[in-house]
């Protein structure tokens, strides 16, 4: 891959207005070449770029093409920065009037040095709001696609779109669909600017040549128009890929549009960085439906206010993942006590749960052509799940860390939409961890609160996710909880249901569609308030799931919880894959002795505090305190 800079615009709006400023201020800048003037950071522009990408496992060679006018200067600055002054290339133009324009420029390079590789194009003389933005991570994306790529980024609200080249990306292929150079208003709803920073194919350079041939008029020979070009005639496959910042070329544009960007672009630089994020996923308990979202059924489910994972991220020099005291334990007062954690606890802390979904996130942004900014960040968690319960405590953890990322990183509802998030903590869980899951946990901890799923077959296969609905949570009767103290791993309660579902038995299609069925009655009656129809299909519920699961599989703990419940006259049911039980109880002055049978007999009783999504804990806070 080679990389060439352009500076050999000449700016003579800028030059004229720095000349005759009278304050004195800009005396040092007089004559200077754009690229050399101060950027963000007060550090030259050009030396940003050049940091950027003076990486030689990424570019065999940087090449930069100036004018005539300040070959001298560029010269200089390469002898001071150690950048090649053999690299230089001098379009031998002086004045505005004679310049060659920048697509005349990138073909006189290419020409001249009889360039044949891939091609990285960037504006050397472009603001850059962000300059912590990962190079390594556009290369990449650049060779996953199989075409062409163009930079892009959201424009604030007061910017205008009919300055800049204006793009329209399609969300799942990221391929460009449309490019608009300075659209008329109305021409395109896009905020999407694309900035002279680009990525070729060695075999689409030659449509350089063909471009100047058809486009004569200098006016014309501007990277916009050419990419207009090629994208809406030529219909070359160009792909975009989108950065976390802003951009802003100097090319024609006055002293006071010179220092407005600069100052603000300084100012973001210079704002308080938020010295934590910590977000917070909840545990949720399946109240009708489960375990049919893994086969195409509907359930309901809600968030439960009583346990929680939390997670915080805070910048910092390495990236560092930290292990919990209690579940990743590294310290041990023996060996005995390490023995007993570990035939108590396992060997499968959170740890394992931070790190898959850091890579999942980074492997998604690189394939989705999101662009992360250079940040390193320190990650912790702590939770208050029961373990190996089923109350989807794992889910929490992943859910609270995609959470922390996507703030971190400035990630949008475009960039990951809230209906995808819980494919994607899915995906950290069966893909990279090997635990049997369905969607329905995932789905309840990124929506939170009451929430319908309808995971239908049909739905399935044409979005890609299922129809989630929240429901008023007043919809919510008062349910109780109780849980074993020393849970078996809830993963194998599963059985061999799925494998049976795949074969096609007839008995476990049934029962997916009745649970189905089930919920959809559930529903009704929760809108309703019709709390005695909702505990008998909470019972049904359960049944339904003991004759295709069998109580042998079930296990001894979950059976006597069920008859506790039974014995007490209160609706039951699995709120997940096991070791714990919810039910209804309708009569409540049964309900204290219910809450007693359960402890004598060792099991943990609680009450429901159900979750509200406006209730959702995400806290930031700065080096002067929480915001």
């Amino acid at each position: 891959m080679i990389c060439i800079l352009l500076v050999a615009g000449h700016g003579t709006l800028l030059e004229s207005h720095i000349k005759n400023d009278q304050s004195g201020l800009y005396d040092i800048l007089e004559d200077v070449p754009k690229a050399l003037l101060p950027g963000v950071g007060g550090k030259k522009i050009l030396n940003f770029w050049w940091k950027a990408v003076n990486v030689r496992q990424l570019f065999s060679e940087v090449y930069l093409v100036t004018n005539a006018d300040k070959y001298k200067h560029y010269e200089r600055w390469a002898t001071a920065n150690d950048f090649p002054v053999e690299n230089i290339i001098n379009d031998g133009t002086t004045t505005y009037d004679t310049r060659l324009g920048a697509v005349a420029d990138l073909e006189l390079a290419i020409s001249s040095k009889k360039l044949h590789d891939d091609i990285m194009v960037i504006a050397g003389d472009m603001l850059c709001a962000d300059q912590d933005f990962d190079m390594a991570q556009v290369l990449k994306f650049f060779r996953l696609k199989a075409g062409e790529l163009a930079i892009y980024y959201e424009m604030e609200d007061w910017e205008c779109t009919s300055t800049r080249g204006i793009v329209e990306v399609c969300p799942d292929t990221h391929r460009i669909l449309h490019f608009f150079e300075k659209p008329q208003p109305g021409e395109t709803t896009s905020r999407m600017a694309s900035v002279v920073f680009y990525c070729f194919r060695k075999e689409t350079l030659k449509t350089l040549q063909s471009f100047l041939n058809e486009f004569p008029n200098i006016e014309q020979r501007v990277l916009g128009r050419y990419m207009e070009w090629l994208i809406n005639v030529v219909e070359v496959p160009v792909y975009g890929m989108k950065l976390p910042t802003g951009f802003q070329l100097i090319g024609q544009v006055g002293l006071a549009d010179y220092t407005k960007w600069l100052t603000h672009y300084s100012t973001m630089k210079n704002e308080p960085k938020v010295k934590s994020i910590t977000c917070r996923a909840y545990a949720r308990i399946g109240i009708i439906g489960n375990p049919s979202d893994g086969y195409y059924g509907k359930t309901i489910s809600m968030s439960i206010a009583n346990f929680w994972a939390e997670v915080t991220i805070s910048e910092s020099k390495k990236l560092v993942l930290v292990p919990h005291p209690l579940n990743d334990p590294t310290e041990f007062g023996s060996l005995l006590d390490l023995f007993y954690i570990s035939r108590k606890e396992g060997y499968l802390g959170g740890l394992r749960l931070l790190q898959a979904t850091c890579k999942k996130f980074y492997e998604f942004c690189s394939e989705k052509g999101i662009a992360l900014s250079k940040q390193n960040f320190t990650v912790k968690y702590n939770v208050n799940i029961p373990r190996q319960v089923g109350l989807a405590g794992s889910s929490a953890i992943v859910s609270a860390t995609l959470k922390c990322l996507m703030k971190f990183y400035n990630l949008t509802d475009d960039d990951l939409p809230k209906s995808m998030r819980p494919n994607f903590i899915l995906d950290v869980e069966k893909e990279e961890l090997f635990i049997t899951a369905g969607l329905q946990d995932r789905v309840v901890q990124v929506y939170e609160g009451l929430v319908y799923m309808d995971f239908s077959k049909s739905l399935m296969e044409e979005q890609g996710y299922g129809n989630y609905e929240n429901m008023d949570m007043d919809s919510a009767p008062p349910f109780w909880l109780a849980y074993m103290r020393d849970p078996s791993d809830s993963g194998v309660i599963h059985s061999n249901v799925r494998q049976r579902w795949i074969n096609g038995d007839p008995d476990v299609l049934e029962a997916m569609r009745l649970f189905a069925e089930l919920t959809d009655q559930a529903r009704s009656a929760m809108e309703n308030k019709d709390w005695p129809e909702l505990a008998e299909l909470m019972n049904r519920n359960l049944e339904l799931r003991r004759s295709i699961f069998t109580d042998s599989c079930l296990g001894e703990g979950n059976l006597k919880m069920i008859e506790i419940a039974k014995q007490h006259g209160s609706a039951v049911k699995l709120p997940g894959s096991g070791g714990a039980v919810i039910g209804l109880c309708l009569h409540p002055n049964k309900l204290m002795e219910l809450k007693k049978a359960f402890q004598e007999n060792g099991f943990v009783f609680c009450h429901i505090v159900p979750h509200s999504p406006v209730t959702a804990i995400v806290k930031e806070e700065s080096p002067s305190g929480p915001r």
